[in-house]
This record gives C-alpha cells, structure tokens and sequence, in this order.
C-alpha cells in the first residue's frame, strides 16, 4: 500500500500544525473562564450564561483589530504584548459605553501556522482578558498561505459586555459645568502607526531594527486596560460620560461623549505629554492639527464628571489622571473642542 499524501498540507495548510497550536494554547484560554462559560473552544459555538445580577441588561458590543502596529510586532519578532493591545482596542470601547466586558472572541490569521508564536499571541490576549475579567470563549485562527506574505498575520476581536440599561453611559446626560478628567495613555496605543512608520521611515523590518532600543520598546508599549481603575467608579455611578481617545484623538473622539449644545474647554499642560509624541513631532514636522487629529498625545481616555465628584473620582484613581477642562455652553459655529494655553508645538 502507498503512503497517504495529504492534498491540503500539499496546498500549503498544514492542519497537525493548526491542532498543536490548539493544544498549546489551550490552558492559557481556558485559565479565563468563570462560572458562566458553558461551553468554550472546541465546539462550533460558545455559551455563555448571564445569571441573574441583572434586572434589566443591555449587552453592548464592540470589533476592532490593531492596525499596522501589527508591523512592527512582527519586525521585532515580539508577539507577546500585541494581544493587550488587541484587547484593550475592544474592550476600552466597551467600557465607555458604561459597560462591563463579559466575553471576546479572537480572529487570527496568519500566512503559517507557527505553534510557538501563535501560543505567544493568544496567551498575550488571554491575560488581557484575565486582567479586564473578560472570559476568551472562543475565536478562529486560519491559514492563509496565499493571502500573507511570509511570517505575517492579523488580528481582530469581538467583544461583549453588560449593563444595567439605566446605568448606560448618556451624551445627554453631560451638562456645563461638569470636569473633564483624563487618564494618562501607556504612549500611542495602537492608532496612527501608518503615520508613525512614514515619519520614522519605517519601511521593512530592517528599518525597524536600526531604531535604538528605547525607541523600539516605546513604539511596541501595549495600550493601557482602563477597565480595572474605571469599572469601579462605574460601579459606584460617579461618571456622567467617557470617550476612548482613539483614532481621530481627542478632537474627534471626544464630542462623541456629548451633546451638541456643549463645548469641552481644555486646558494645555495639565498632562504630561510622553517623549514619544515629541519624537514624533520633531521627526515628521508635523503640525499641532495632525498631533491632535492623529494621536492621543497622552490621555488615552477621558471621564466627564459632575464638579461636587472630582476629589472622590480622583481619590479612587492611581497618579496618572488629570484634570484637564471643563464641559461649557457651545456658542453658535464654535468648535466643540477647544483648547487654552500655550501649545506644546509652535505650529
């Protein structure tokens, strides 16, 4: 009898590799589950319960991936933090919504299934979500040999959470008067590296790596989980609103947390601004309208508080948040971010 040839492994999927990746993993994703996952990877679908905590629930839903971060990760051949910031993408989103994350779900798909570096990635994303108490239910990992180019992947999650529908966060319910407070950012998080890669003439990985060391460490910084420091002010009902400075930063991120009838007023050096934003600046001779259009420039996130809650909002935050404005009457054609003071680029 002739030895069995494997068609697909022939085509270029490697299926025993795919099992072993699995295998691998496993525990890792596993170690996320609590009471209400009833049924997890290996099935054709995940369960999980809501119980009964909730008098009204509203699930709130959120996707995102990381971008061409993803690049640089891959350059460095470090995938060990890449699935913090795929998770933090998904579930900060969720969390200003008022919610609580639940469960995500993982997309990867690489041009090769690699055991070790697959196992590295999801173990990354599983211990973002043990941080957040998300529990990683389930997901998909494909190979796609035809698709990438070699050592290449994507990622992409989905993700849900829960709250009760009169505790969801409101635009409407911010009003004049109330403080703006922000969270300090981790560095750019995983938003405008198309950018950061043309101003640093990131073009292949040997560009990369003839970056210096520290530069390389702080382009690779995971993107902050806010969830532990901000699930419990939620908890206590001390938030009016919240914006993820994500793409579009703080001018275009922010006036989605409000109402049309209000201006937010902010303050210029009431943060810090990490080095890396500086570096960036100087290299491209970017303008201030690309900085704040692009990045988060140092404040991640950004909690809109009643005036009377501040001092206890603050107390129950760790150094790294700010008073940084305040939410005023918009006048007719104004913008609704304004900024006041002097600017940390003089263009």
């Amino acid at each position: 009898m002739t030895e069995e040839t494997n068609a697909y492994a022939a085509a270029g999927v490697d299926v025993e590799a795919g099992n072993q990746a699995v295998a691998q993993m496993s525990a890792k994703v596993k170690a996320t589950y609590n009471e209400n996952v009833l049924a997890g990877i290996g099935g054709f679908g995940a369960a999980y319960a809501l119980g009964k905590d909730y008098q009204n629930p509203v699930l709130v839903s959120g996707a995102d991936g990381v971008g061409t971060k993803l690049l640089l990760a891959i350059a460095a051949h470090k995938h060990d933090t890449i699935g913090q910031d795929l998770v933090a993408m998904t579930v900060n989103d969720i969390l200003a919504q008022g919610a609580k994350p639940l469960f995500l779900l993982d997309y990867l798909a690489v041009d090769k299934i690699r055991p070790a570096v697959v196992t590295e990635i999801v173990g990354g994303i599983a211990a973002a979500c043990q941080t957040v108490g998300a529990a990683l239910i389930g997901g998909e990992s494909a190979e796609l040999p035809g698709l990438y180019a070699k050592d290449h992947y994507d990622l992409a999650s989905f993700g849900v959470g829960i709250a009760e529908r009169d505790a969801l966060l409101q635009p409407e319910d911010v009003q004049a008067g109330d403080v703006l407070i922000g969270l300090a950012s981790s560095g750019i998080h995983s938003n405008g590296y198309s950018l950061v890669r043309a101003v640093l003439g990131i073009k292949d990985e040997d560009d990369f790596n003839h970056l210096s060391a520290e530069l390389q460490t702080q382009l690779l910084e995971p993107t902050k989980l806010y969830g532990p420091s901000v699930q419990p002010l939620l908890d206590a009902r001390l938030i009016q609103s919240i914006a993820h400075i994500t793409g579009g930063g703080l001018i275009e991120n922010l006036p989605r947390a409000f109402g049309d009838n209000l201006t937010a007023e902010i303050n210029w050096g009431t943060w810090p601004i990490l080095p890396i934003f500086d570096t960036l600046q100087a290299a491209g001779d970017l303008t201030l309208h690309d900085m704040l259009l692009t990045f988060n420039n140092g404040v991640g996130m950004v909690l809109i508080v009643r005036p009377e809650v501040v001092d206890d909002v603050l107390a129950k935050l760790d150094n790294d948040a700010y008073v940084i404005g305040t939410m005023l009457e918009r006048q007719a054609e104004e913008d609704q971010v304004q900024f006041k003071g002097a600017t940390p680029w003089g263009k």
